[in-house]
């Protein structure tokens, strides 16, 4: 239950008291507002863009009473999203509406608040930063707490009327916080680039270059300057298991953090207009703007090989025989040889493709458990597993120097680790199970045609990407997919550690849905039994229940926050309005439901009314319900698991920060195919549902052909 100032604080509007003056130099460290100019020497010439941290800030005993005021009176809500992991307060700017009971309770609060805002120190700030007249009247603050497994990821704060960003650190003063605990505030440096126009783009590098570890009455500041001013904060790591160095109730990383803006109508150095120009330059645009040129790696789509052959020269595509017509199989003898080096038995029989097709037209996406053969997989794991055990350089420029690596940039964007065709050693050694799947399998024109046959769509291009996630280090940021044309998606989980997601404990006594189980299953139970693969194998995309509300945190944080270390791609509805606001937050991003924080949601679609039209990509949009909360689908890091969704214009997608607690790195290969845009009046899903629907002699030359696929895959010694 949330305490009466508390309350207060999120209920009253504010009626705005003007902060008394006397409260500002009284407050601060003797002599330091007279050092103005020091300061600013110290500001100017510092890297890797102009900053200051001023140890020593306030007077101690102002800030110990502000920590007993907050532990006492206040209460903290967990919040998540793309982007950070936080326990945040209300915005302490409505100070100024409690009532005087309730202020009877923060009156340390009250005190640092107008001295931060005094006239006597923002004119102080002002000096330092050369940033030009600093509000009086707009003030923004909030208390952050960063508990184990909390952070903030790399962002510019460009928003609005910011002018100056702070962080005053509130540590525990008689426990001094140790570097090694995480929680860093970390700059990042950037270069200048030129894009097609001639015109001069800063972008950040992939790696910070200067990390300022929290203390106790320790302000760190800077000038918000577009493009340049990116910063993150590092994550609160938790104590390593088997350590005997206590509990974790000291890693509480307590600061205050917020903005000075620019000035406001009736105050000096009011400009007209100048706030709405600010708007325009907010850091959410520049996620849209011209410096996509130098985002790595590249998703440009290549044409597949037949794209622009004529109809007559199909058949020397590549995986199928000389021979082959459009009133053949699907998928000739060579094809399923070929895919049968990879591929598990089960999903190359028509009545397993024919499920999997239904599903994907109705619900845009599906998950298929254990897709890769057992004798692939096993093989794959070990490379992987191998790979892992290597240690990595920690420097970007290291890593693509020393190993086939390359970091994906920028970091207001993603950072990972990334493999694309081009980027594969050259040298004659037989690739490794991870570069086969890479080159030879999914960029196949066999495979091209199981995906078509999969999800009832005609591809024409694609781009495919091996990425590695990092633990404590790496992530991708929501971003929408802005072509107008839809987009199939394919996510290849290969992720060997454990512990991604919370399992949920099986309803008792609840069957399945009727229509979450394919048809077809009873029918190929024995044969998927005999080719060593359980009858469960193609999973649908699970309806799961909406995210329980999280109770706030009161007086002390806690250190243990709910369970999940991250690692889980994410779709969600793209805003409709398409705005960004300006509500005091730091780059919000996208909210976080508990359950898909935590892993516990395997997947989730749109439940929408599907129309009648086969894949119509109309179908994948944001759920019209009142309780939905934006998620699309999602998929837990895992072992084996492929994930396919239909993307759609605006819709986001992002893969969350993986946790320096997770028990290893997230590995995945993400794959991007165009659709034929003939797709929209019908005229391929009927050619393909005519494939599909071929005569008995068609379908038994495949079961012929899974029937040879089983015994080959028993006699390779899979289970």
């Amino acid at each position: 239950m949330k305490r009466k100032a508390d309350e207060d604080l999120a209920n009253k509007p504010a009626k705005k008291r003007t902060p008394k003056d006397t409260s500002g130099s009284t407050q601060f460290r003797e002599g330091l507002l007279q050092q103005a100019e020091k300061c600013r020497k110290e500001y100017t010439t510092s890297e890797p863009y102009k900053h200051g941290v001023i140890q020593a800030l306030l007077d101690p005993q102002l800030l110990r009473n502000v920590r007993a005021e907050v532990q006492s009176n206040l209460s903290f809500t967990p919040k998540e999203t793309d982007i950070y992991k936080i326990h945040q307060s209300g915005d302490l700017a409505n100070l100024d509406g409690l009532d005087d009971s309730s202020l009877k309770l923060l009156p340390s609060l009250l005190t640092l608040r107008n001295a931060l805002y005094s006239p006597e120190f923002r004119d102080f700030l002002s000096t330092v930063t050369d940033s030009g007249p600093l509000s009086g009247k707009k003030t923004d603050m909030a208390i952050n707490v960063y508990t184990p497994g909390c952070h903030l990821l790399c962002h510019d704060d460009v928003i609005g009327s910011r002018r100056v960003s702070y962080i005053l650190y509130l540590t525990d003063p008689d426990q001094p916080w140790k570097p090694e605990w995480g929680g860093a505030l970390r700059l990042f440096p950037t270069v200048v680039q030129k894009d097609k126009d001639g015109k001069e783009i800063k972008i950040p590098g992939p790696d910070s270059t200067l990390s300022i570890p929290p203390t106790f009455n320790q302000l760190s500041f800077f000038a918000v300057q577009p493009g340049e001013s990116y910063h993150d904060v590092e994550e609160v790591f938790a104590q390593s298991s088997g350590s005997h160095q206590g509990s974790d109730d000291a890693r509480v990383r307590m600061a205050i953090s917020g903005w000075y803006h620019i000035p406001q109508q009736g105050e000096a150095g009011f400009v007209e207009g100048l706030e709405e120009s600010l708007a325009e330059r907010s850091s959410l645009q520049q996620l849209q703007g011209s410096g996509d040129q130098f985002d790595m790696p590249s998703h440009d789509l290549r044409q597949y090989d037949d794209a622009a052959q004529k109809p007559d020269d199909a058949a020397a595509s590549v995986g199928l025989s000389d021979a082959q017509s459009k009133d053949e199989a699907p998928l000739s003898e060579k094809d399923l040889d070929f895919l049968l080096k990879f591929i598990a038995p089960t999903y190359l029989t028509p009545d397993t493709l024919e499920s999997v097709s239904n599903t994907f037209v109705d619900e845009c996406s599906i998950c298929l458990e254990r897709f890769l053969s057992q004798k692939f997989s096993d093989s794959l794991k070990t490379d992987i597993v191998k790979q892992e055990a290597l240690l990595l350089p920690l420097a970007a420029s290291d890593i693509e120097k020393q190993t086939s690596w390359q970091m994906a940039r920028p970091p207001y964007k993603h950072r990972f680790l990334y493999r694309q065709v081009d980027s594969q050693p050259s040298s004659g050694s037989e690739e490794s199970p991870s570069q086969k799947l890479l080159t030879e399998l999914l960029p196949s024109e066999a495979f091209r045609k199981w995906l078509q046959l999969a999800t009832g769509l005609s591809l024409s291009s694609h781009n495919v990407t091996a990425r590695r996630f990092r633990r404590g280090k790496d992530y991708t940021l929501a971003t929408g997919y802005t072509k107008d044309d839809s987009q199939l998606e394919l996510i290849m989980a290969i992720t060997p550690s454990d512990g991604w997601a919370v399992e949920e404990e099986p309803a008792a006594e609840e069957e399945p849905a009727a229509d979450e189980t394919p048809a077809t299953n009873e029918e190929r139970a024995a044969d998927e039994k005999a080719a060593g693969e359980d009858a469960d194998n193609l999973k649908k995309v699970d309806h799961a229940t909406n995210a329980t509300a999280s109770a706030p945190l009161e007086g002390k944080p806690k250190s243990a926050d709910p369970p999940g270390v991250g690692g889980y791609i994410a779709y969600m509805a793209g805003d409709e309005a398409g705005e960004q606001s300006d509500d005091g937050q730091s780059n919000d991003g996208v909210e976080v439901p508990l359950d898909l924080s935590t892993g516990a949601r395997a997947s989730r679609p749109s439940t929408q009314k599907k129309s009648n039209k086969k894949a119509d990509p109309a179908i994948y949009q944001a759920v019209e319900d009142d309780e939905d909360d934006g998620v699309l689908f999602s998929m837990p890091a895992g072992w084996n698991t492929l994930g396919l969704v239909l993307r759609d214009k605006g819709v986001m997608r992002f893969v969350k920060y993986v946790s320096q607690q997770a028990k290893g790195d997230r590995w995945d290969i993400l794959g991007e195919f165009g659709v034929d845009p003939r797709d929209e009046d019908g005229s391929v899903d009927d050619e393909i549902e005519q494939q599909q629907d071929k005569d008995e002699t068609s379908e038994t030359e495949i079961d012929t052909d899974y029937d040879k696929s089983t015994q080959v895959d028993s006699d390779d010694g899979s289970d």
